[in-house]
């Protein structure tokens, strides 16, 4: 069964009660690839805009098309809005003087808040010329960005193990960056320890959680077959028989998110990072009646 059975409901509702009002969130989008799309994008922030949130953010494509749509898409966002956007950043593909141009145009234009990421690769064993935290400190030595960065309560798929993780977060910090945003999870419980590790580790930053919602259960499996989330046992028996049947799929996905931020409540989260995929239905839904 799912996690939320090990605490008493009741408490965890009335606790939510007292505490939605402290509590924020921030919603994750990338660049729509058509107009179409972008239509759907922009319908989206719209209506996510209305909760109020603490900040939107912007993934950054893997080659410079991508990242001027990510520039683009993060100046406009703002502009609508006037809600605080963050900017991906990645250096895998990048030079120093190139990011430092990148870093200075954003802040001449009052991009204030990066995403400071190292980037993905599909090569293995590369011994790669720049890491997220020296990223993170080229963004200090240009101007004070309010960086986010990320972390990985699961390990990140190149991970060595859990203290090899925790190693490259605290360099990050100590780089620098102000808050950081964990991948996707499932299992609370690997969250929490996660968080108390870094607590012991002198990683005294917020560590916000990611949550995904579940759309198609397909999806989620694709995702979790390029990163190292696990998918609870749990999920497969609650999707099981439903492939052709996406309503349901969407609902089940619904209740799973509701559940998670009440228990994640509960243990003091007080804000929360979604990754919207572009899509506002399930998010506002859970954040408006959560009332956060």
């Amino acid at each position: 069964m799912y996690i939320i059975s090990k605490y008493h409901k009741d408490i965890i509702d009335q606790k939510i009660k007292n505490i939605s009002n402290n509590t924020r969130c921030s919603f994750e989008f990338f660049p729509p690839k058509n107009t179409i799309l972008e239509k759907n994008f922009w319908c989206s922030i719209e209506k996510l805009s209305k909760l109020k949130p603490k900040f939107f953010s912007v993934t950054y494509g893997a080659n410079s098309g991508e990242h001027k749509k990510t520039y683009n898409f993060v100046k406009k966002i703002y502009e609508k809005t006037n809600i605080t956007t963050a900017a991906h950043l990645t250096c895998i593909d990048s030079t120093s003087d190139e990011l430092k141009e990148i870093a200075k145009n954003y802040w001449k234009n009052g991009i204030r808040s990066i995403v400071a990421l190292r980037g993905d690769t599909l090569k293995k064993n590369v011994k790669h010329k720049m890491y997220a935290s020296d990223l993170v400190l080229l963004l200090k030595n240009i101007a004070d960005f309010d960086i986010s960065v990320a972390a990985y309560p699961e390990m990140h798929p190149e991970s060595k193990n859990p203290k090899f993780d925790l190693i490259n977060l605290k360099r990050k910090i100590d780089a620098g960056a102000n808050r950081a945003i964990t991948q996707f999870f499932f299992n609370i419980e690997n969250y929490l320890r996660f968080r108390d590790n870094c607590v012991k580790n002198n990683i005294n930053v917020e560590i916000i959680p990611g949550i995904l919602p579940i759309y198609s259960f397909k999806q989620l499996q694709r995702f979790s077959s390029i990163t190292n989330v696990k998918i609870p046992d749990w999920t497969f028996e609650l999707f099981h028989g439903l492939d052709n049947d996406l309503i349901t799929q969407r609902n089940i996905g619904f209740s799973i998110i509701i559940d998670m931020i009440k228990t994640l409540s509960y243990e003091g989260v007080k804000n929360f990072h979604f990754y919207t995929l572009n899509q506002s239905d399930i998010v506002y839904t859970a954040c408006h009646m959560l009332g956060l």
